[in-house]
């Protein structure tokens, strides 16, 4: 048996930050287990700029964002082992690892952070009909071919939805010299940011076909084409629309599933919603100890938000490891109308700090304020000159606030157009 003060699940951008700050707080004794060969997480095949504008104040690519925590995690002298499959957490907070060199792990920790990312929502969640050819794959997927492995899928793509990874995939596919036919959203908004729309499709004339979906698919051994089609309000395809596109490549980006198997497995309270654990305003979970961050909690728009909150849950777990957790009396938070959820879902009124709320809006909103109420008081009202589900928001609840509540009192976010 292994003991630990902390142990990091997942050693891309969120398990490194998290383990970087609680190291700055005074931890000393904290363990980073990453399934692959390296640390980095998804940045090592993110070749394209535009991460750390917010964080660093300056653009780098995904392998540059991710060394410089690599750096100071060596640095730091932070130790991590890769290659290691983390099997289960249990209830007091043993993880079960296994890897190549040491064999089967069993490592005591006074707390541990769930950074263990996301996966892409595969073809069999769509039920879209046709053959199963060759030639259908996540954009993910598709990315690693061309950025790591140096193959390209095809010369003739479409992409079905229109997440951020899929945009950039347009572009990436049109620069390695394959024809983007189009890009196909089902909703009548795109769920990437704004920038790569402009960037990836607006800047190559790629078109993007707003509730548009793919309906069925052509090929025997490999994809020979998709039919696509208008949906109406109530996203059912209207035949009358149909049209047939040739094709030998269908990228999927049709959204992103929080790694949350070891969570659930653990008993952990899951958000319906987010599909990422339930926490407070330092990214605890329901079982104690517990904390997760990035895209295990909820799915991140740009990795500098990551960065920072696990930032928010590195310092958590190190508080609770030095036993300097505040006593806990807790307001929930809601949303409202049309923000689909907000994070976290629980603030200690004890926690003697300033607590930033970050949600999501379910529909595409413009010139609207942003309203939030504490115990069903109005404390904040800010006009916002666009909204939209691809774009994460956020708002600060003052400690000022926070302290004239009582436990069990509501903050509720809503949109008012």
């Amino acid at each position: 048996m292994l003991n630990y003060d902390i142990v990091v699940v997942g050693g891309g951008p969120a398990g490194m930050a998290a383990a970087i700050k609680a190291k700055e707080c005074g931890t000393d004794s904290i363990l980073i287990l990453e399934r692959a060969e390296t640390l980095g997480g998804i940045l090592e095949q993110c070749i394209h700029t535009g991460f750390g504008l917010h964080y660093f104040g300056e653009e780098l690519s995904g392998p540059e964002y991710a060394d410089r925590f690599i750096e100071k995690i060596n640095t730091l002298s932070i130790e991590y082992k890769t290659d290691t499959m983390v099997l289960d957490i249990s209830g007091d907070n043993t993880v079960t690892a296994v890897n190549s060199t040491d064999g089967l792990l069993e490592i005591k920790a006074k707390a541990v952070i769930l950074a263990m990312g996301c996966r892409e929502r595969p073809r069999g969640a769509l039920n879209t009909a046709g053959t199963r050819c060759s030639g259908i794959m996540s954009a993910g997927t598709a990315q690693k071919f061309v950025n790591i492995d140096g193959y390209m899928p095809g010369k003739k793509v479409v992409i079905l939805g229109s997440g951020d990874i899929g945009l950039i995939m347009a572009r990436r596919m049109t620069l390695e010299g394959a024809e983007v036919k189009c890009v196909c959203e089902l909703m009548p908004y795109s769920s990437g940011l704004t920038r790569n729309i402009v960037q990836c499709l607006d800047d190559f004339n790629i078109p993007l076909h707003l509730s548009c979906t793919v309906t069925r698919i052509h090929g025997s051994e490999r994809l020979e084409g998709v039919t696509i089609a208008k949906v109406d309000e109530n996203r059912r395809p209207i035949k009358e629309s149909e049209q047939f596109i040739e094709c030998d490549t269908l990228l999927l980006s049709v959204g992103l599933i929080p790694e949350n198997e070891l969570t659930r497995a653990a008993g952990i309270e899951i958000d319906p919603v987010t599909g990422g654990a339930i926490v407070n305003e330092s990214r605890q979970t329901t079982q104690a100890g517990v904390f997760a961050c990035g895209n295990v909690l909820h799915v991140h728009d740009l990795v500098d938000y990551v960065t920072l909150e696990s930032y928010t849950a590195g310092e958590g777990a190190a508080k609770y490891a030095q036993g300097k957790i505040a006593n806990e009396k807790y307001a929930v938070t809601k949303g409202r109308g049309a923000v689909r959820y907000i994070v976290p879902q629980r603030v200690n009124l004890n926690c003697g700090e300033d607590v930033k709320l970050y949600f999501r809006v379910g529909d595409v909103f413009k010139n609207a304020s942003v309203v939030v109420k504490c115990a069903g008081n109005e404390i904040l009202r800010r006009k916002k000159i666009r909204l939209a589900p691809g774009e994460m928001e956020s708002v600060t609840v003052k400690n000022e606030t926070l302290c004239t509540m009582s436990e069990g009192d509501t903050i509720e976010i809503s949109v008012e157009v």
